[in-house]
């Protein structure tokens, strides 16, 4: 386990007006900045934790790739995108560095696909092919524990940026979570919702240490629903909620927009910056641990022994731990208790922390 003191992690912020990415410490203090020209969201790190790529957020046009070196100002090589095509803010590098597979849309066709990057010394991020991803909008994608296998979450929703973040197939919506071989883009697994649930979005991953996948979804119908907004799923079997009292579904009003593991891989965090709270699970039961509020909170990413680090729109980092016991922060009941404080607890003024925050 390494040390709390030697954490690093990514992010994008707003600082002073500008967009950038940052490396920094758990407490906020820079290593290196990167300049964006617009909005970041997630990243992608080999698995050295030597390089990494900052993509934009969606519609991203834009997605740089640079070296955790540790210069003030981190230096970046451009991904060229093919024209009809834009980022959807998420990739992953293979196992041995060697090739970066991005989510993309190919708005012109209105087809989900990978872009597959080469990424090997010298060769600057060529972009050497791409696969359909089996749906439309493909937000997340992770690499499974085999190494040779990428899990998607298609949102199901087909935008153009012509037109910014409309849906433009509300009524023909089909979220779904694929399974596909890395080397080739052949679909092993597709495992789709009901009809009636077809406007929830798939859209945020993340693995825990069975291998489970979890995924957090965002419902887009104004019909006053408040659906289970995570499911998890493991190979073969079908997509399931955990269980949690129904005033937490509530409170995340439609909205997850992170997921993420703990360095154990046994406690799985989903945060909700419109519900203002992150939720805490048990990976092996399938039940909520624990909650904690926090005002826009939306980045979450592994934090010392068990807990996780949080950023907020506000400025705000700070970190838990989640409650242990067989329902911790939630009675036999489903009664929510008063969730735990956060601590450290660090604010910046002038500055907002984007979407997605990653470990190094």
């Amino acid at each position: 386990m390494r040390s709390m003191a030697t954490e690093t992690y990514l992010s994008s912020r707003r600082r002073g007006g500008r967009d950038e990415c940052v490396w920094c410490d758990a407490q906020g203090r820079v290593k290196a900045v990167l300049p964006l020209p617009r909005r970041g969201h997630s990243f992608a790190i080999d698995g050295a934790g030597a390089r990494a790529v900052v993509f934009g957020r969606q519609p991203g046009f834009f997605a740089l790739a640079f070296r955790l070196a540790g210069p003030a100002r981190l230096e970046a090589e451009e991904l060229v995108l093919p024209d009809g095509h834009h980022f959807y803010g998420h990739g992953v590098f293979a196992p041995d560095g060697d090739y970066l597979y991005a989510t993309e849309n190919d708005y012109r066709r209105a087809r989900g696909v990978i872009g597959v990057y080469d990424a090997r010394a010298g060769r600057g991020y060529r972009r050497v092919g791409e696969f359909e991803t089996g749906g439309k909008g493909p937000h997340e994608v992770l690499l499974m524990p085999d190494g040779e296998t990428l899990c998607v979450a298609n949102g199901g929703m087909e935008t153009h940026p012509d037109y910014g973040k409309s849906i433009l197939n509300a009524a023909t919506m089909q979220p779904s979570l694929a399974y596909l071989d890395r080397r080739g883009g052949r679909l092993l697994e597709l495992r789709t919702l009901a009809d009636e649930w077809r406007h929830l979005s798939i859209r945020h991953l993340a693995i825990d240490r069975g291998g489970q996948v979890w995924a957090g979804c965002q419902y887009a119908n104004p019909d006053g629903r408040r659906p289970a907004l995570v499911l998890r799923h493991s190979r073969g079997g079908e997509l399931l909620p955990p269980a949690c009292p129904p005033d937490q579904w509530r409170a995340m009003r439609n909205y997850v927009g992170s997921v993420t593991a703990n360095a154990r891989g046994t406690v799985v965090a989903t945060s909700s910056p419109l519900g203002g709270r992150v939720l805490f699970w048990d990976a092996a039961g399938g039940h909520l641990l624990d909650a904690v509020a926090l005002p826009d909170v939306c980045g979450v990413a592994p934090h010392g022994d068990g807990g996780f680090l949080l950023s907020s729109g506000h400025g705000v980092l700070a970190w838990h731990k989640p409650a242990a016991g067989p329902a911790g922060g939630v009675s036999a009941a489903g009664e929510h208790r008063p969730a735990r404080s956060l601590a450290p607890h660090s604010v910046q003024g002038d500055l907002a922390w984007d979407n997605h925050m990653r470990r190094v």
